[in-house]
């Protein structure tokens, strides 16, 4: 998986456990794990996901 801030310019490969960090970042009152789910299954279908200032996507675009 990568992520990539609004502000940045470049991809980063992230870990599932960098990602869970992230999510309760950006939203602390919604449940990591099942929002993680969420996006793993979506960014299989090719989808980007934005949550908050952070989006997720299955390839380095």
């Amino acid at each position: 998986m990568y992520t990539q801030y609004i502000y940045e310019k470049k991809w980063q490969k992230t870990s599932q456990k960098d990602a869970l960090r992230m999510i309760e970042e950006e939203m602390p009152d919604t449940d990591a794990q099942a929002t993680l789910n969420y996006i793993l299954s979506e960014i299989k279908k090719g989808k980007t996901i934005t949550l908050g200032e952070c989006r997720f996507s299955s390839k380095n675009t």
